[in-house]
């Protein structure tokens, strides 16, 4: 049997297990030893579906539990009601009950969705996270925020409500495109930069390793995300305070990714691009001097990732960051850069920062 490790997020009765390792889709009992009633829905999209869907099936059935899929269609673009109401017709069609346990089985859109279907089938639904990609096993398979779009909003309609458990298969890696992988980088370079200084260094002198995906290398980068990740939802569950750190780079990528349009970038893409603003802003408040800037692009660009905003107008960007979740009081607040491995939240950022950085200092012509 793969060695695997274990991490748990802290919620009192509410609290579960990450799992991490390889081979972990084959080890249905981690799946059996959270389920209420001996029936699940697995619930996939057309990408993944092929590669691992009757692989898992196959080893939960053989638990002797009665399996249903649904296979939902691939692409940000489809994170809304439309597709969520797939899911529900789906449920009730095979007669799933309130103790029917939901397994989500891809990346952070899938998670997301089957989330938010789980939150609210029957009033709650257990469900567990299968995330497959990088970005989904380092950051929104964690912590229980589950979401669909809204034409003028990212996540904007949505619960916290927490898994039975997230199971990550490293390699399910293997499989993933590099650009994807990339994707998933952005997220682990956020948990150095906000508060990890020792893990940012080690993504300097690992990234190399990162991207050839050595198993060591890659296992090591996903244990620490998680950890520090469930460091923060165990102490600050619902995001009053400390978990809106995590939100990195996330009000300027969310803009970025509405922007466009969802699925012209990648979340983790619009991220990297997002965390450079912030720590661009950050650098124009004096918060930060140039070299906390250079060493945030410079990893970023190893990692493959922009490190540019698109030019959407000044305007247009606070229009779209004026949805953002962490508006309060009629305020954006964000997540700024007092040092690598220092983050915090201000609402107090002078308008003509904003403007030099959004209009042409931190973005480039689509």
């Amino acid at each position: 049997m793969n060695k695997h490790s274990t991490l748990h997020v802290d919620l009192a009765d509410r609290g579960y297990p990450i799992h991490i390792g390889p081979g972990l889709l084959d080890q249905a009992n981690l799946v059996a030893a959270h389920l209420p009633q001996r029936k699940a829905v697995i619930i996939t999209n057309t990408v993944v579906g092929p590669l691992y869907l009757e692989k898992l099936k196959s080893a939960i059935a053989g638990q002797q539990i009665a399996v249903d899929t649904i296979l939902l269609p691939d692409g940000e673009e489809h994170k809304n009601w439309q597709t969520l109401n797939l899911v529900f017709d789906a449920l009730l069609k095979n007669h799933a009950e309130r103790k029917t346990t939901l397994i989500a089985l891809g990346g952070g859109v899938i998670g997301d969705l089957v989330g938010f279907a789980a939150a609210t089938f029957q009033r709650g639904a257990p469900f567990i996270q299968i995330p497959t990609t990088l970005l989904a096993q380092v950051d929104s398979s964690v912590g229980g925020k589950t979401a669909i779009n809204h034409p003028l909003g990212k996540n904007m309609i949505g619960a916290f409500y927490q898994p039975r458990a997230v199971i990550a298969d490293t390699d399910t890696l293997k499989t993933l495109p590099q650009r994807e992988l990339a994707a998933g980088l952005a997220e682990i370079i956020k948990y150095g930069l906000i508060g990890d200084a020792v893990f940012f260094e080690w993504l300097e002198s690992h990234m190399d390793q990162l991207l050839a995906r050595e198993p060591a290398a890659l296992a090591h980068a996903i244990h620490v995300s998680c950890r520090n990740k469930a460091t923060v939802v165990a102490a600050d569950e619902r995001e009053e305070g400390v978990r809106a750190l995590l939100n990195f780079g996330h009000t300027f990528g969310h803009a970025i990714e509405s922007g466009l349009g969802y699925g012209q970038w990648l979340h983790g893409e619009a991220v990297a691009a997002g965390m450079v603003i912030a720590a661009r802003v950050s650098q124009r408040m004096g918060l930060v001097d140039e070299s906390c800037v250079s060493r945030t692009v410079k990893l970023l660009q190893r990692a493959g990732l922009p490190v540019r905003g698109p030019r959407l107008g000044v305007e247009r960007y606070l229009e779209l960051m004026g949805h953002d979740k962490k508006v309060e009081g009629g305020k954006i607040r964000f997540v700024l850069l007092k040092k690598i491995g220092g983050a915090f939240v201000s609402a107090a950022v002078p308008a003509e920062t904003l403007a030099i950085v959004l209009g042409g200092e931190g973005v480039d012509d689509v």
